[in-house]
């Protein structure tokens, strides 16, 4: 049998085309994946992947690459429903999953103050906010989502900042059950427990927390 002996300089730019050709999370962001189906991010979220308040649509810059990673996966089973997103994560292949998810938690995102539970609780969303509901089985936000509903690893997702919109969109669809992709149903007992006047009050609570720097 007889072997191609490669020359170290064509593999060296067999390796760089092969390097070019892998999925480019910028790219898919701006352009839309291979798949014409799965159009670009930005068209949605924002160039600056910040969101569109007034469509519902939120915030994805900074948001940790697991927890997109798991979102997109949940689009695809069905887990998560929703009539835009479903056929976008159908379409996108693993690799360009993996690329766009690091693309997105390196975006430039604003900071948040750190709201805890010993801040002064003023108001009905922030009182489930911070204080929760106990009597009804309703744990504080902060307890998972960390001071200030800034996020806590691949598993709980940044609150401040994100739309009343989009908030209470999501707690609505946890009541509803058209999105279930939660362990042991925590936000979907957490959601049926509350009202749909606290449901409006958490949102716009989270929502207007300023980031820092931000005029006040």
């Amino acid at each position: 049998m007889k072997f191609t002996r490669w020359p170290l300089a064509g593999v060296t730019a067999l390796l760089v085309t092969m390097q070019a050709q892998a999925a480019d999370g910028q790219k898919i962001y701006a352009q839309g994946g291979a798949n014409p189906a799965a159009m670009a991010c930005g068209t949605c979220h924002g160039a600056d992947a910040m969101g569109m308040a007034a469509a519902g649509f939120p915030r994805l810059a900074g948001i940790n690459a697991g927890y997109t990673r798991k979102q997109l996966a949940d689009f695809r089973s069905g887990a998560r429903a929703n009539p835009i997103m479903q056929p976008i994560a159908a379409s996108l292949s693993d690799d360009e999953i993996q690329a766009i998810a690091a693309t997105l938690e390196a975006m430039p995102a604003p900071s948040y103050a750190a709201v805890g539970r010993a801040e002064k609780a003023e108001g009905v969303g922030a009182t489930l906010a911070l204080r929760g509901a106990w009597g009804r089985n309703i744990p504080e936000c902060v307890a998972c989502h960390g001071p200030g509903g800034l996020g806590v690893g691949e598993s709980f997702p940044p609150l401040a900042g994100q739309s009343v919109q989009y908030l209470s969109g999501q707690l609505n669809a946890w009541r509803q059950g058209t999105r279930k992709n939660d362990p042991n149903d925590l936000m979907g007992h957490i959601a049926r427990s509350m009202s749909d006047a606290e449901v409006q009050a958490v949102s716009e609570y989270f929502a207007s927390l300023a980031h820092k720097g931000a005029s006040q």
